[in-house]
């Protein structure tokens, strides 16, 4: 039975609704990631999931679009920018051991939320135009091989550091999908372009990054912070620095971000000052205060145990001074054994003047 519309047409209107719509690119793929399939049991294989045993649970699931959606034939994948215009400078706040680091994508509303609204809104477009379609759309949500699949989509390549990278735009965005079941041309695929560089696998202050392409979530300060429950080992603690959730030393280093451009998203800007808040202010929040701070934030997701765990971390690695010292000692006896082992690993370094 023929398709009631021509499919180059329909793709064409697809990237100029996604575009109205304020994505800043739409491509689409096919639904074949054989070979990152191979990539992604690979990684398993190695152990380098961690915690996350999710990984492992839904296995080639993320690999096969099918069992997402019966019946997937294209894969439609959106990038949506999210550097913040007028956020402190990452660099000096970084290089200020007082002041909390947090990654750039957290500092504003919750991604998933803004994504998936707006992929909803695509989706409707295209069934106002050719009536109901099969689809399902993503941003995180479930399990999705999502950079492949922007690649095999020609929204960029897979750089050493595992992020997707854009010429044009380097690598600060965001992606999202809608898997449908329609026959919609293709694009063609990104060609890589990292060459013989390694700046990534360099500055990576916990060398998680241990080969080209290849990351071990265990290492990365992004997976201890945020995806960890429980102690943050020891070998990590000093390289984690003030970094209290996630970190972006491989993108900040990356040649091909001087091409990122601000994000005119006003969801993503910095809030509550996150983006050079001071340590000591965020170990004083209230249970409270972190519920009502990081209403509609990522952030909230690793819960108030984990956010002063990371923060006390943070503490032990500054430098060595009276309000810091009085910091922990006011959640030396906090009800979390957890925090508490943080806290007393953080009062040692101090008192050694480690930070200092």
């Amino acid at each position: 039975m023929p398709f009631p519309f021509d499919p180059h047409t329909l793709a064409g209107q697809i990237k100029r609704w996604g575009l109205d719509l304020g994505f800043q690119q739409i491509g689409i793929a096919t639904t074949d990631l054989g070979e990152h399939e191979t990539h992604l049991l690979n990684w398993l294989a190695a152990g380098y999931h961690g915690e996350m045993s999710y990984m492992a649970r839904h296995g080639v699931r993320r690999s096969r679009p099918q069992e997402l959606l019966p019946g997937a034939l294209r894969v439609i994948t959106a990038r949506l920018d999210y550097w913040p215009p007028a956020g402190a400078d990452p660099h000096a706040v970084l290089a200020e051991p007082t002041l909390a680091y947090i990654s750039r994508y957290a500092l504003g509303r919750d991604y998933h939320k803004v994504l998936r609204q707006r992929l909803q809104r695509l989706a409707g477009r295209i069934e106002a135009e050719i009536g109901p379609f099969g689809y399902r759309a993503f941003s995180d949500s479930a399990p999705v091989l999502e950079k492949a699949l922007a690649q095999q989509a020609g929204l960029g390549w897979i750089g050493k550091h595992s992020n997707l990278l854009d010429r044009r735009a380097g690598s600060w965005f965001f992606l999202g999908e809608l898997y449908v079941d329609l026959p919609l041309p293709v694009d063609p695929p990104g060609s890589a372009h990292c060459g013989r560089c390694t700046a990534c696998l360099d500055i990576c202050p916990t060398q998680a990054i241990v080969a080209p392409y290849q990351v071990d979530a265990r290492r990365c300060i992004s997976y201890l912070t945020i995806e960890l429950h429980g102690s943050i080992p020891l070998e990590f603690r000093r390289p984690i620095g003030n970094r209290i959730y996630g970190c972006d030393d491989c993108q900040l280093v990356c040649p091909w971000n001087r091409f990122a451009r601000p994000t005119a998203e006003t969801d993503f800007s910095p809030r509550h000052s996150l983006d050079n808040a001071r340590l000591v202010d965020l170990f004083a929040w209230s249970e409270a205060d972190f519920l009502r701070r990081t209403e509609g934030s990522a952030i909230r997701r690793i819960g108030y145990e984990r956010w002063l765990r990371n923060i006390a971390v943070a503490l032990g690695n500054a430098p060595s001074d009276t309000a810091v010292v009085s910091a922990l000692q006011a959640r030396a006896a906090y009800p979390s054994a957890l925090v508490r082992e943080q806290v007393q690993w953080a009062l040692a370094e101090q008192a050694a003047g480690w930070g200092g």
